[in-house]
């Protein structure tokens, strides 16, 4: 199966890395609801899971590829630990702030709120969403960016943005 990936994976990377975030980004939310939420089955949530289905395959999938495609062409030194802590501290200071503020607006669209329902979601959820992120990020992409080949790099943040994604979505419904 990892054989069929890495070929797939080779022939179309912003693809496969799209298609991989969406289905992640939707099995996010199913944990939040089912699991974080206890809504049950009946009482699922359908829409906001392709809410967040589309969202992982719109924008987190092409704008995380590209991300890391950029900074790994960009960051370039013979200091292997010194490109590491470049690598991770433009992700976590200027990449994540930027991504959390898009996925409250993103998700706002989606549900069809205006601006200054906007304005209010981020206002409520934003700060919560940034110091989690701060809580756990760092060190995944520490271990990420050291060992992890960059074709591999959204997959393994994916897996872990199971659980990243289920604390997103239920953040985003408090707020």
């Amino acid at each position: 199966m990892f054989a069929a990936y890495h070929r797939i994976l080779t022939k179309r990377p912003i693809l496969v890395q799209c298609a991989s975030t969406a289905v992640l980004f939707g099995a996010g939310d199913v944990i939040a609801q089912q699991i974080v939420e206890k809504q049950g089955w009946k009482n699922h949530d359908l829409n906001r899971t392709l809410r967040m289905s589309a969202f992982g395959g719109v924008f987190a999938g092409p704008a995380l590829s590209t991300w890391y495609r950029f900074i790994d062409k960009k960051v370039t030194t013979t200091n292997r630990f010194k490109g590491l802590a470049i690598k991770v501290g433009l992700d976590q200071f200027v990449f994540a702030p930027f991504f959390i503020a898009a996925f409250f607006t993103g998700q706002g669209l989606f549900e069809g709120k205006s601006i200054n329902e906007i304005k209010s979601k981020l206002e409520s959820g934003y700060t919560t969403a940034l110091a989690g992120n701060y809580k756990l990020w760092p060190a995944v992409q520490i271990v990420n960016f050291y060992f992890t080949p960059l074709n591999y790099r959204l997959m393994v943040t994916n897996v872990v943005a199971l659980g990243w994604n289920a604390y997103l979505s239920t953040v985003n419904q408090r707020s």
